[in-house]
């Protein structure tokens, strides 16, 4: 058996990538059952936290009028997730705005729908403003309670657990791969990476450009999370004609055009990654300055100039090198 295996498979609307190498520890599966292990995770995962399935433990959870409802492991943590995030990003990624994004058009998943045109998009959006969070916060009333195992909130008040269940994922399955050499897991761009083996050979993640799909930087990531949001994958014609996508600005429950297209975050966790990139591009040019600060990250303007902020940049120690931006 070879000692690096490497599947894609498609789950939580995005594709999947699995790259594990050879176990450091004696008794562990071997990377190909290791790989089908984790396949089988995430794929549970996803069934069971879906909005879209009206089966799922999220539906009902939101489905149930009590103010306290019983909840999984899986489920608590999952909202657990969707809370922090919140509080990281002092309000701007909002786990409550479920009602909002199915107002703009998101009702039903957009898997394998052709995204519409984020160049046609661009040429008739409103001008550039940054998100704000929401006055009201209503994600502070949200409770979990894992010894009596249940989340707490007001009746009526829905949670979407989409906005950080990737990042949630990739690092549950990079727990869960700690005893391999290296391991890679990609959920749908929110990526968790770790092993010795990186340590020492650092992985090569290339950040795509939202509106022409070329390479336009090279991240070096020995340990940790990466993730990107961008406008591009998620992007439809509104009932009225406009356009609309699935970050939305919480101050107004509407899609954000905030002067950015793309942004990737660098991070300890892919959950903290994620978390960063989004409230990077709700943000704009100079929230993300201060958002990607710390860890370094990359983001695309409307314009298609990319800029490196923090450690990536410039002669930085994880700067790999720079193609040039796109009109």
């Amino acid at each position: 058996m070879s000692p690096l295996h490497d599947i894609t498979f498609h789950s939580m609307g995005s594709d999947i990538r699995l790259i594990i190498e050879n176990p450091l520890l004696p008794g562990l599966d071997s990377p190909e059952v290791a790989a089908q292990q984790e396949r089988s995770y995430i794929e549970d995962f996803a069934a069971r936290l879906s909005r879209f399935r009206p089966d799922s433990e999220l539906c009902a959870l939101n489905a149930d009028p009590a103010h306290e409802a019983p909840a999984s492991l899986l489920l608590r943590t999952a909202v657990a997730a969707g809370v922090w995030a919140a509080e990281r990003s002092y309000g701007l990624v909002d786990p409550t705005l479920l009602g909002e994004i199915e107002a703009v058009g998101y009702e039903s998943s957009q898997d394998g729908h052709e995204p519409a045109s984020l160049h046609e998009a661009l040429t008739s959006a409103p001008p550039a403003s940054p998100a704000r969070p929401r006055t009201s916060a209503r994600w502070r009333e949200i409770e979990i309670d894992h010894e009596r195992a249940t989340v707490r909130r007001p009746p009526g008040l829905r949670i979407d657990t989409g906005g950080t269940g990737k990042g949630l994922a990739a690092d549950a399955v990079a727990h869960r791969l700690r005893g391999y050499t290296r391991f890679v897991v990609d959920c749908g761009g929110d990526i968790a990476v770790g092993g010795i083996g990186h340590a020492l050979d650092p992985i090569a993640v290339e950040v795509e450009h939202p509106l022409t799909g070329e390479c336009v930087h090279v991240l070096r990531l020995a340990a940790g999370g990466v993730a990107t949001s961008g406008l591009n994958v998620r992007i439809w014609r509104a009932r009225d004609g406009s356009f609309a996508h699935h970050l939305l600005d919480p101050s107004s429950g509407e899609p954000v055009w905030s002067g950015l297209i793309g942004a990737t975050a660098l991070a300890p966790s892919a959950l903290e990654a994620e978390t960063l990139s989004k409230m990077a591009l709700l943000t704009g040019p100079a929230g993300a300055r201060r958002a990607l600060a710390r860890h370094g990250g990359v983001v695309v303007h409307n314009d298609g100039d990319v800029e490196l902020i923090g450690p990536v940049g410039p002669g930085g120690a994880r700067a790999q090198h720079l193609l040039g931006s796109a009109a």
